[in-house]
């Protein structure tokens, strides 16, 4: 089965189209194809290839091993990169994922985390997971936007989502299979649902309710990295989230938040807590 996604031209609400709104309410999430230029991306993908380029660990954000066996502690994930990069907060204030948003959650978007993706290839996946099992916003949910900056597909460990999930409860995880999951947490598919791929292209986003079940398995394709950037959002009425995630406005102003109770680090790795590091959030 393949994805339906919303195509569209233009910014934020009107490229969600009124198809948009509809499949995100319906199966938890919608694609939007071109919102971003292939210029745009490729001077994200430059960024942070200069930062990997250098080598040079930034607490909390990027540590990198160079040479290490494992592509995922070579190319680690970069957190919360907003807070060390110019062009990593303008995307994720974007007027255009403002407009998008305001438009799926009916109110006022709050950006709480950004993310970058390298995925190179040999890269284990993410095992299914929610979101929200960690970001614990309340009430309501988070929405994460996932931007494509490569081709993506199933060789090189695209998304995969279980539509209608975002519907249910938030599930207690099982154990992952470390061989195929960088991160511990895996929730099955409930009865009768499956997981669907959804391949994207460069510039398309995909945006998804905190509570659907998504991830990705391994980057098999050999010689293709999957390079995404994702932020995370909630809506103004939310009153309290994990202690992890630190809220702006898309104007960019510092909302400060109550702590959630029960939140926690987002796709914990299987190395040890003082390996670790600070925890990053999911959507693999």
């Amino acid at each position: 089965m393949r994805v339906e996604a919303t195509d569209g031209s233009g910014a934020g609400a009107r490229a969600l189209g009124e198809a948009g709104p509809r499949q995100y309410r319906q199966d938890g999430f919608t694609v939007v194809r071109g919102l971003f230029g292939h210029d745009e991306v490729d001077a994200l993908c430059a960024e942070f290839a200069a930062l990997q380029a250098a080598g040079w660990p930034v607490p909390g954000h990027f540590e990198p091993r160079p040479g290490d066996a494992d592509p995922l502690r070579a190319h680690p994930r970069v957190m919360h990169p907003h807070e060390i990069s110019g062009l990593a907060r303008r995307t994720l204030l974007d007027a255009r994922l403002r407009e998008a948003l305001e438009a799926l959650l009916g109110e006022e978007p709050l950006a709480a985390q950004s993310m970058f993706y390298f995925k190179p290839p040999g890269a284990r996946g993410q095992a299914l997971h929610q979101d929200n099992f960690y970001l614990r916003v309340e009430p309501g949910t988070c929405v994460a936007a996932w931007l494509a900056c490569d081709v993506i597909d199933r060789d090189n460990g695209g998304l995969e989502v279980v539509p209608g999930t975002h519907r249910m409860r938030l599930f207690c995880p099982e154990q992952a299979d470390e061989r195929v999951s960088f991160a511990r947490e895996y929730v099955p598919p409930p009865p009768g649902l499956t997981a669907t791929p959804v391949d994207m292209a460069p510039g398309d986003v995909l945006f998804f309710n905190g509570s659907l079940v998504h991830g990705s398995g391994p980057n098999r394709s050999g010689d293709r990295f999957r390079r995404s950037f994702i932020g995370h959002y909630v809506g103004r009425s939310a009153e309290r989230i994990g202690g992890y995630y630190r809220t702006l406005t898309m104007s960019g102003a510092r909302v400060v938040l109550p702590e959630s109770e029960g939140a926690g680090p987002c796709g914990t790795e299987f190395a040890s807590p003082a390996a670790r590091g600070p925890g990053p959030a999911g959507s693999g």
